[in-house]
């Protein structure tokens, strides 16, 4: 996400080889702890890396 902003959840599951459902369950994660937020709408928008560690 820090390198393509503006991949999408298909493109990840090709580069990782997890399920679609996985992909969706870490960036849910991601979002939940700040890691990560999405900016403008759901298609054509882009994913922000806010911090790269974790905050517990």
């Amino acid at each position: 996400m820090t390198d393509n902003p503006f991949v999408t959840a298909e493109e990840i599951v090709g580069r990782t080889g997890l399920t679609r459902r996985g992909v969706e369950e870490n960036i849910k994660k991601l979002k939940n702890n700040g890691i990560i937020k999405r900016e403008d709408p759901d298609k054509g928008g882009k994913w922000v890396v806010v911090t790269a560690k974790p905050q517990y």
